[in-house]
């Protein structure tokens, strides 16, 4: 379902990769040059700068841009993932600032099949307007091979020689657009297997993006809210970055955050009680009563934005959860748990580790359990925590 639309021009519009970047994002492709010193930045905030940068600041956090933080003082990743995601978080400043426009829900819906110019000319959903600007970007980055996203019916070979595979979902949480509830991109990062590389391009390009989650390089998302922040993890932690809008930059404001062993917190459509299996009931029924391992009651907190729900779950602590077979194993289980293990959390289905499930369709969907590692192992030993009978509503 779509919910907001905007008009844009076509891809071939964006500007070409060798463009340099001037200060208005909506116009710019993406910067390589390294920014000043935060601290400078704030400058213009007197005395509140210093209570800003200590949010989240912790062992070095908050004097780095993500650039920076992936160059050699830091995760050290190699120049061609720097570029690509260089790219990739230019896509996502552009998708904010979308998002936060009044034509975000303003403008009016597409409606009915047409052909020639005046199809063309209609507007267009979010989503898809946000998977078309990410197209772009990495297709300009040289350094993508395959991008598949969930608003596609098939993966988009991009070039031969890119080293990367990109698995995303554009926009999640896109009908919540009207409401100003937040939104997020999710995103994941996978070597291009070069012992496909003989094979016909649609067979290469989908056996490319039905990898393993164990072999995720990079994973990450984007929350748009009251900030836009770029949470990330190249294998060695998991780490916020927040954007500065006087700058352009994506600052590094949370240093490896470790989610909390327990916490107290569910985030689940509890409208569904009465469809769930009777583990699951069993199990909510006791942690809100402070019945559980945890002898505290728990409190719910559902956004009905996966972004936003996991990421109250990765500060916080405590279960971000769906147990129906909805969301998308490729584009959002396999990334966001990537992320949660890297903070010393867990992904699981109910039953086993999201990484270790193999693939079989490009819009695989399963159950999807987030959270800290106590209160999944938890939930798990109650059994029967997969909701398998979906009789379906409407929003």
């Amino acid at each position: 379902m779509h919910s907001a639309t905007i008009i844009i021009t076509p891809i071939s519009d964006y500007p070409p990769r060798t463009h340099l970047f001037p200060q208005k994002i909506q116009n710019s492709p993406p910067q390589f040059i390294a920014a000043a010193h935060p601290s400078r930045k704030m400058a213009f905030l007197g005395g509140l700068a210093s209570k800003i940068s200590a949010v989240g600041d912790h062992s070095g956090a908050g004097s780095q841009t993500l650039v920076e933080y992936m160059g050699k003082g830091g995760a050290n990743v190699g120049d061609e993932l720097v570029v690509l995601f260089t790219h990739l978080e230019y896509a996502c400043k552009k998708i904010a600032a979308l998002v936060a426009s009044p034509l975000s829900s303003n403008l009016g819906k597409s409606s009915g099949a047409g052909a020639g110019s005046a199809e063309r000319d209609k507007p267009k959903p979010l989503d898809i307007v946000a998977n078309e600007i990410v197209l772009s970007s990495l297709k300009n980055s040289g350094k993508v091979a395959v991008m598949a996203s969930e608003e596609d019916d098939a993966p988009v070979w991009l070039a031969d020689d890119g080293p990367f595979v990109v698995v995303l979902d554009p926009l999640d949480g896109s009908r919540n657009i009207d409401a100003s509830i937040p939104t997020g991109t999710i995103f994941g990062i996978y070597k291009k297997l070069e012992e496909l590389d003989h094979l016909p391009i649609e067979e290469k390009a989908l056996l490319n993006s039905l990898q393993s989650g164990t072999k995720l390089i990079a994973s990450g998302y984007v929350l748009y809210s009251s900030a836009t922040l770029l949470c990330a993890s190249f294998g060695s932690g998991t780490h916020g970055f927040t954007l500065d809008h006087s700058t352009g930059d994506f600052i590094l404001t949370h240093l490896d955050i470790k989610i909390p062993p327990r916490g107290q917190i569910y985030s689940v459509n509890d409208a569904r009680y009465f469809d769930w299996p009777e583990g699951l009931r069993r199990y909510i029924d006791t942690v809100r009563q402070g019945k559980g391992k945890h002898p505290k009651k728990y409190s719910a907190r559902y956004i009905c934005s996966l972004v936003a729900d996991f990421h109250g779950t990765l500060l916080y602590g405590g279960i971000a959860m769906n147990p129906r077979d909805h969301l998308r194993l490729v584009y959002e289980a396999n990334p966001l748990s990537f992320l949660a293990e890297q903070a010393g959390g867990k992904g699981s289905d109910g039953k086993v580790r999201i990484l270790s499930l193999q693939p079989v369709k490009l819009h695989q969907r399963l159950p999807l359990f987030l959270g800290s590692p106590d209160d999944i192992d938890e939930l798990e030993s109650y059994g029967d925590v997969q909701q398998k009978v979906n009789p379906g509503y409407d929003v």
